[in-house]
């Protein structure tokens, strides 16, 4: 049996695990996780691999099989409003009414049209959720063209269903035939009546005849005019001009009808949505996926998720929103803002009410987050532009017999090997650094783009001995990466020993027993550093990397702290700070208790 065609609603694919950031799960919202954890798709009962992105190319290719499927049941070709199309769909606008029926609902062939909404473009003003909907009418203005949508406002007719059994989708207007032929018969008639009395010899001298042959004219062909002109207005001024009018307005301040307003916008999107189903011969569904929500202010985020409410409110609506939210930062923003009032506070209970299919998408498995990290290094042009120079250099000098390329040339192709080198390990699935690639996307591209500084400020204090290989390096920027918190403090607790005891020698201690000796202090101030904690990963993952696969040691720290620029010096200011104020009471609290007596009386 055939899928049902998706109807309208919200799901939600939700970050999972300790991941955060809406870009990566934009890329795979619509795919699935096979069984050893990578990107999937399920077809005819079997996973097919997808890669990150390819989800619209997907839905495209189901697209086209079912147009396939359909065209083999009904024999009736889709059309399209383009070319002669245009003229057949005004035609159809002017003078039909369109009916659903039993045989429009029977059809399965349905276009996906993809909207992108990015949050973050209108963060900066009131009109985040107004931007919404203006996003969402201009893209179906751009995707049908504008002159059937104005035709529409004017002239448009709201399908109604079909009464009985009939199979006849377009039923003639006849009261809009019959005034329109009224028109051009009063039209035709005063202007007979003028040119009779202009031209003709011996009526010339009727003036009453004259005025009224203008006035027939002139009242016949201001209604006319009348329509072309509402057709021009709506063809220049488009929904997100209006919608952009209003919020500019006095109104928009104190929402005076500007809700209603909107709504009958919407109202008559989805009106021409259900008109343009029934001429395309094909369902229709408005995929608009939300991103970068998580980085907007708390009442921006309510203000989004009511305007999904308010275009949802209507039954049968053919909107499909993709909220790519992470929960752990939207949550909180909703319980910040006063729409949480007779819900308990509760932000979960608010996302479970307005979203109708939650998506949690898993931790990406080993070969996804390779294939990532392969797209995020193929993005480094500058390394392969760098690599391709250095080559032409080296060959030009060979065949001119020149002395070989100048020293900052050597420098900068030793250090663009250096890179690939690194990158190399990241991307082995059998060294155990791949093991600890993060999962999000915006980490990854973060330590893509660290590594390469990281290495070149390496490179340029080469002079030192004791220089670290690359795979060290990628292995630094990946540990500072994920446990800034656990690092700085194991930093701090370095430096503290190497500023009490400048003589003794930490160089052969590895970090992670500096580590296990302070820890018991850390945990005594995990309250003031609770946000700062909450950014590390996986604790386990941190002792199975200092212990085992990387142990480095305190010269490593020592040789790699000035080059570190992916780590927030001010976590490690901040833990000397409360770790200084608390040594301090407990070396004020301690004479003070031994040096309480009780008084004896006289």
């Amino acid at each position: 049996m055939e899928p049902e065609a998706l109807p309208g609603g919200a799901c939600s694919p939700a970050c999972g695990g300790s991941s955060s950031g809406s870009s990566g799960c934009c890329e795979e919202h619509l795919a699935c996780l096979g069984p050893e954890g990578d990107t999937c798709a399920c077809r005819d009962g079997a996973f097919v691999e997808v890669e990150p992105g390819d989800n619209q190319g997907f839905m495209r290719q189901e697209m086209v099989r079912r147009e396939e499927a359909e065209l083999r049941r009904s024999h009736q070709k889709p059309r399209s409003p383009e070319g002669w199309g245009l003229l057949l769909v005004l035609w159809y606008l002017a003078f039909y009414k369109p009916i659903i029926t039993e045989s429009h609902l029977r059809r399965k062939n349905i276009e996906f049209i993809f909207i992108r909404f990015s949050a973050w473009q209108y963060a900066g003003c009131d009109k985040l959720w107004a931007g919404l909907v203006t996003t969402l009418c201009d893209s179906i203005r751009h995707h049908f063209g504008a002159l059937p949508l104005s035709v529409y406002h004017v002239m448009g007719t709201r399908p109604r269903f079909a009464s009985g059994f009939s199979q006849k989708e377009w039923v003639l207007k006849t009261g809009t035939c019959l005034k329109l032929w009224g028109l051009l018969f009063v039209l035709g008639a005063g202007l007979t009546i003028l040119l009779v009395a202009l031209l003709v010899p011996g009526i010339k001298d009727h003036h009453a005849l004259k005025v009224v042959g203008s006035a027939v004219t002139s009242l016949s062909g201001s209604g006319l005019a009348l329509g072309a002109f509402s057709i021009l207005k709506n063809l220049l001024i488009s929904e997100k001009q209006k919608i952009e009018r209003l919020t500019n307005s006095e109104k928009f301040t104190s929402q005076l009808g500007f809700m209603s307003k909107v709504r009958n916008e919407v109202e008559v999107l989805v009106d021409f949505l259900s008109f343009m189903e029934i001429f395309e011969r094909r369902r229709l569904r408005v995929v608009l996926e939300i991103t970068s929500l998580d980085i907007c202010y708390p009442e921006k985020v309510a203000g989004v998720l009511n305007a999904m409410n308010t275009l949802l409110s209507e039954a049968n609506t053919p909107f499909i929103f993709i909220l790519a939210v992470d929960p752990s930062v939207i949550v909180p923003c909703l319980e910040q803002t006063s729409c949480m009032k007779g819900l308990a506070d509760n932000g979960y209970l608010y996302l479970n009410r307005t979203v109708t299919l939650p998506f949690s998408i898993p931790e990406m498995g080993a070969r996804s987050r390779l294939r990532f990290l392969e797209a995020a290094i193929q993005t480094r042009e500058d390394l392969m532009y760098r690599i391709i120079t250095s080559n032409v250099e080296r060959r030009r000098a060979k065949c001119q017999a020149v002395p070989a390329v100048p020293s900052r040339q050597e420098a900068d192709a030793e250090a663009v090997r250096c890179i690939h080198e690194a990158f190399r390990c990241l991307h082995d699935s059998a060294d155990p650094l791949a093991r600890y690639l993060p999962t999000s996307g915006a980490h990854v591209r973060r330590i893509v783009n660290t590594i390469p500084i990281t290495l070149r400020l390496l490179l340029h204090r080469a002079g030192t001995p004791g220089t670290p290989s690359p795979r060290a390096a990628a292995a630094w920027v990946v540990l500072a990466d994920q446990w800034p918190c656990r690092l700085s403090w194991v930093l701090q607790c370095l430096e503290d020993a190497w500023q009490s005891r400048p003589t003794a020698d930490f160089g052969a201690r590895s970090l992670w027993s500096i580590f296990q000796e302070n820890v018991g202090e850390l945990s005594s101030l995990r309250q003031p550093l609770h946000n700062v904690l909450s950014l590390d990963g996986d604790p386990e993952l941190f002792q199975t990397f200092l212990a085992s696969d990387f142990p480095f040691t305190a010269r490593d720290a020592r040789a790699f702290l000035g080059v570190t620029v992916n780590l927030d010096h001010s976590i490690r200011h901040k833990m000397g700070l409360l770790r200084g104020l608390d040594r301090l009471q407990k070396a004020t609290a301690a004479p003070v208790s031994r040096g309480v007596q009780c008084p004896h009386p006289e």
